[in-house]
């Protein structure tokens, strides 16, 4: 060959090569991000070696959650997150971006158009929406709004649906993950609580004698098998993700797991080391719980890392609501999530405070934390952001969650600390325990209102200077407490939110306020 072409066939070879290298280069910048999302179930704020508090605690000690650490050392920390303090009010409010007032989805749901709410002696409860989310407006009892996985597989994720939903009631379109925007599904249904960990007892509820309707779907594989249902769920959620990854589509992984809901079940890959320790059966078994569902989060980070996405990948890590800790558990009840007290189902800070770490890679300062205020509602418009998905409208007109993308800058969000949050639980949850019972409740920095339509009374809080709400101080700042209660009975009268019922008289139970211009 001669030499003058066989260089001039180099040369053009190199500059292919080198084209091809460069739109690579180009493609990768502009690639929409993955996306995890792993959110716990019934994890309290204490629940974790990673101290959420001021300085680590007698708590954190007593659990091994290295990846969580892990995750920490790598991304921010916020260190006042808020849920929901039931269930399924999260899950809606994070598929939707709407605060469960405006949602109505208040209390948790199971079967088509019956409500979970306890009998209660004195009030009655609205007819809330039992029937969760829909993506159709025609479903009665439910609220109409277009949930997050179906704006990201707008924009081309694929999207995948890992653990509980616990969206929509039996027999409803919610009640399946595929119906609001899932393409994948591992698991997940109507109920909000697996029949069995076990897989020696194929996730299902007849061990207990329970209904089946707890039963968890679609994992026949590990029927009969020692397989923890945490870790069967981890197994199916990373081949999930190795498909996305084959077939070249950005991945939006939504990891729900059921740890750790109760039924609490042995995890022989963890327990008799807690038993070591001296914990007793129940708090051995929770402790291991925590402890598989920390191991999942590393079995994804390593699968992430596996396919070389790391540094494309975010991992946003949530708690749905406060730890259990009015029953269930052993030890003194309401103590488990101390300093903050209570716990699930309570307004209180240990029903609705929850662990909380974000990474989004070569943006996230390692080893941060952040102090402002994030609620659930936030999610949604935060990972719509983060996905680059623009000009989102909800149905409605609305959306309540307000994006946290800057403070994962690193950068201080004007008007975060002084922004009012809400929460509204106009329903009987069961148990009775501090900040428990039919409430609304209204933050606004440092101050923090609770009114209860059982008594009708107020609590204020100093959470600043009181994280423990040890402290009513209602009647030493009165003024604050009318403020505060207007703002919270206008913005429940701008959402039409529900009220619980007054058995003897029939009429709505609402949030009184002073008088304006009354100033005695």
């Amino acid at each position: 060959m001669n030499l003058n072409i066989a260089v001039s066939i180099y040369l053009t070879v190199v500059a292919c090569l080198l084209s091809i290298a460069t739109t690579l280069a180009e493609e990768a910048t502009t690639r929409r991000p993955n996306i995890v999302l792993f959110l716990v179930d019934d994890m309290g704020w204490q629940d974790t070696s990673v101290p959420f508090h001021t300085s680590v605690t007698a708590r954190n000690r007593s659990y091994r959650t290295p990846n969580m650490e892990r995750l920490a050392r790598n991304g921010m920390k916020f260190t006042q997150a808020y849920a929901c303090s039931i269930c399924s009010p999260t899950r809606v409010s994070l598929m939707t971006g709407l605060n469960a007032a405006r949602h109505r989805v208040t209390n948790w749901t199971l079967r088509k158009n019956a409500s979970n709410d306890h009998r209660h002696p004195t009030l009655t409860f609205p007819e809330w929406n039992v029937n969760g989310l829909s993506p159709q407006p025609e479903v009665e009892r439910t609220v109409h709004a277009k949930a997050l996985p179906a704006f990201l597989r707008g924009a081309g994720y694929r999207t995948i649906h890992a653990g509980k939903a616990h969206f929509g009631a039996i027999g409803t379109p919610g009640a399946d993950p595929g119906n609001v925007g899932f393409d994948v599904n591992i698991g997940g249904h109507a109920a909000g609580g697996p029949g069995s960990f076990l897989g020696t007892q194929n996730f299902s509820a007849v061990w207990r004698n329970g209904d089946r309707v707890w039963d968890v779907p679609g994992l026949e594989k590990y029927h009969g098998k020692d397989t923890f249902l945490t870790e069967a769920l981890t197994i199916e959620a990373n081949h999930a993700m190795d498909i996305a990854v084959n077939d070249g589509k950005p991945f939006f992984l939504y990891m729900s797991h059921y740890a750790v809901h109760v039924p609490f079940a042995k995890d022989s890959r963890f327990y008799q080391k807690y038993r070591d320790t001296g914990l007793d059966h129940t708090e051995a078994m929770y402790s291991a719980m925590v402890e598989g569902m920390d191991k999942s989060l590393g079995d994804i980070l390593d699968n992430i890392r596996r396919h070389g996405l790391s540094n494309n990948t975010i991992v946003l890590f949530m708690s749905d609501n406060g730890g259990l800790s009015a029953s269930g558990r052993s030890g003194r009840p309401h103590t488990h999530n101390k300093p903050l007290s209570s716990g699930k189902g309570s307004a209180h800070e240990g029903g609705v405070r929850v662990p909380m770490i974000v990474h989004w890679p070569g943006v996230t300062k390692p080893g941060s934390t952040c102090s402002q205020p994030v609620i659930i509602e936030d999610f949604f418009s935060t990972i719509l952001e983060l996905a680059g998905v623009e000009d989102v409208q909800q149905v409605g007109g609305v959306v309540d969650g307000r994006s946290f993308a800057r403070l994962l800058r690193g950068e201080y969000d004007e008007g975060r600390d002084d922004r009012p949050l809400f929460w509204h639980f106009p329903n009987n949850w069961g148990p009775k325990g501090p900040g428990i019972g039919p409430s609304s409740t209204i933050r606004r920095g440092p101050w923090k209102l609770i009114y209860y339509y059982e008594s009708q009374r107020f609590e204020l809080f100093n959470i600043a200077r009181d994280v423990s709400e040890q402290h009513d101080v209602a009647s030493d700042y009165p003024d604050m407490q009318d403020a505060l209660a207007s703002e919270l009975r206008s913005y429940l009268q701008q959402v039409q939110a529900q009220f619980p019922i007054d058995r003897k008289s029939g009429l709505p139970v609402v949030i009184p306020t002073k008088p304006e211009g009354d100033d005695e």
